[in-house]
């Protein structure tokens, strides 16, 4: 089998005035609407250019996975640019769609709960009758655009991936193994040369947390009924934003 195609890193000389950081969706398609509605209001009353970064991990676990998918590739509104990282959700979501089987990890994984959100309630024993209805339910739009997805945003003081990074490693070097999956016990404590933090979901936390120069953003919605955001200034200030 050959080896994946590593997915896109992005890279910006220059750092927007306002990022806003969002932690793991999980198919928690109403709060998702309601902590960007926040965020509209909260933008709308400052100054300069602003970014919302997604950190991963829209699908999956909560009821509404399509929903949170088809939101994300609407163009925003007013003078806010939107980037989306892949998360190991979207992306074992499209190793089944390769090869989907009853067996296969994603439908432990909150999988089941993303195919029904697309209208698929009982999988066919058949493999055959198994593609058919997955490419008449999903929309390619959604593959191609979760396909798309890069795993890695750094702008100047900040790196914006889903899970984490290797110390050590040069980000152009990081592996999507490691962008999508690593967790915070499997990294050493950064040293006195990491020049930047890392803004990340994929391990919940019960309240925002910045531990290592790590800054978790995911406070696991779809267990608790809570989505997190995190503003970030120019200066590194630091504020915390939620949805319930």
């Amino acid at each position: 089998m050959p080896a994946p195609e590593m997915r896109r890193k992005l890279f910006s000389h220059e750092r927007p005035d306002i990022i806003y950081a969002i932690g793991d969706v999980h198919g928690c398609f109403d709060l998702l609407q309601s902590l960007q509605e926040k965020i509209l209001t909260d933008a709308a009353q400052q100054h300069g250019s602003k970014w919302i970064v997604m950190l991963g991990d829209y699908i999956d676990r909560g009821p509404k996975s399509s929903y949170v998918i088809h939101e994300l590739m609407q163009p925003m509104s007013d003078d806010i640019e939107r980037f989306c990282l892949a998360g190991n959700h979207e992306a074992t979501m499209l190793d089944f769609l390769q090869d989907p089987r009853k067996d296969h990890l994603w439908l432990q994984f909150g999988g089941v709960e993303t195919l029904r959100s697309y209208g698929i309630n009982d999988l066919p024993q058949d493999k055959t009758s198994f593609k058919t209805l997955l490419q008449d339910n999903i929309p390619q739009s959604h593959i191609d655009f979760m396909s798309s997805l890069p795993s890695l945003l750094a702008v100047p003081g900040l790196c914006f991936v889903h899970a984490g990074i290797v110390n050590g490693v040069p980000l152009q070097r990081q592996e999507d193994k490691h962008l999508l999956w690593i967790r915070p016990k499997d990294q050493t404590v950064p040293g006195a040369d990491n020049l930047f933090m890392t803004v990340h979901g994929h391990t919940p936390v019960r309240n925002v947390s910045l531990s290592d120069n790590r800054l978790n953003v995911d406070t696991g919605a779809f267990m608790t009924g809570r989505l997190s955001a995190v503003k970030i200034l120019r200066d590194g200030t630091v504020t915390a934003m939620h949805a319930e």
